[in-house]
């Protein structure tokens, strides 16, 4: 087994068909998403080459980037929430009682599609009979907002859904963490007197932080590709105060038949969220981790 796991070709046998499945399903149409963006299309007719017009225009469209400000708000909040999910994982891992039906409960929105949720929170913010305005009516508020339907705060009410639908995820990430963290050594901090919040910032923290940065990662890398919810609820509205760069991208290309544009806009989101990746990871390394 071992003369022939030293073979290079007997490796490169077993390594291409992955390699050909990641070529098909990422790579080649990240290329033709570049490409189309170099054209004038709107998905059915002959492209017209125009070079780097879309991208230009893309640059210099207010809306591209009033979109990118809410996907970055979005990143913002999604950050920021992870201190909320840290701070759940770190009673749920000091055997409360019920700890395990917790635990299960905040996993359930992860088991709802995106349209089901989407569909759950418009009833909750309806206007008239929505389960929200119902509470702020019956606490004295006369005039309770109408949460999807005005500009300034619609973006914020969007927020709320989306971030209660990935908390199952990242507390279970953050309490399995904890959980490998060895007990004796948890034990020994408390024989010399240590509160439990000493033990939660002294000891359980540091050992789980590199948990905790990558998914600082994926929250952000989340927040700047998401779609599906927003799209669902408010479709971008209204007048385009909830709409994001997906959205934006999938409105151009799919509804406006502007292909290439929406092609460049897609790029473009690609290309800034791998610039924010790369920031973010080398904001969060330590020396040691840096490589250059």
């Amino acid at each position: 087994m071992n003369k022939v796991m030293s073979n290079k070709w007997i490796i490169a046998l077993y390594v291409l068909p992955a390699l050909l499945l990641i070529a098909v399903l990422i790579f080649i149409p990240l290329i033709l998403t570049g490409y189309y963006g170099l054209m004038d299309w709107n998905g059915i007719a002959t492209m017209e080459f125009i070079g780097l017009e879309n991208y230009i225009n893309a640059i210099q469209d207010a809306k591209f980037w009033e979109s990118a400000l809410h996907s970055f708000l979005l990143a913002l909040f999604s950050t920021l929430s992870l201190l909320v999910y840290l701070a759940i994982s770190l009673i749920l891992a000091s055997k409360i009682k019920g700890s395990d039906l917790l635990r299960k409960i905040y996993l359930i929105p992860m088991l709802l599609s995106s349209v089901a949720i989407a569909q759950l929170w418009i009833k909750v913010f309806n206007p008239s009979n929505g389960m929200l305005n119902s509470i702020l009516m019956a606490l004295g508020v006369d005039n309770p907002p109408a949460w999807l339907a005005e500009p300034s705060i619609v973006l914020y009410a969007i927020f709320i859904p989306i971030l209660w639908q990935y908390a199952g995820f990242y507390i279970l990430i953050y309490y399995a963490a904890l959980k490998n963290i060895p007990e004796p050594l948890v034990e020994a901090a408390r024989i010399d007197g240590a509160t439990p919040l000493q033990i939660a910032y002294k000891i359980k923290l540091p050992l789980i932080m590199s948990v905790f940065k990558v998914t600082i990662v994926l929250a952000i890398v989340g927040s700047l590709k998401y779609f599906d919810l927003i799209y669902v609820m408010t479709g971008g509205g209204p007048n385009g105060a909830s709409e994001v760069m997906a959205s934006y991208m999938y409105k151009l290309a799919f509804s406006s038949n502007e292909f290439g544009y929406g092609s460049a806009i897609g790029f473009l989101l690609l290309i800034i969220t791998l610039i924010v990746t790369v920031i973010v990871r080398k904001a969060t390394a330590t020396k040691e981790e840096i490589q250059y």
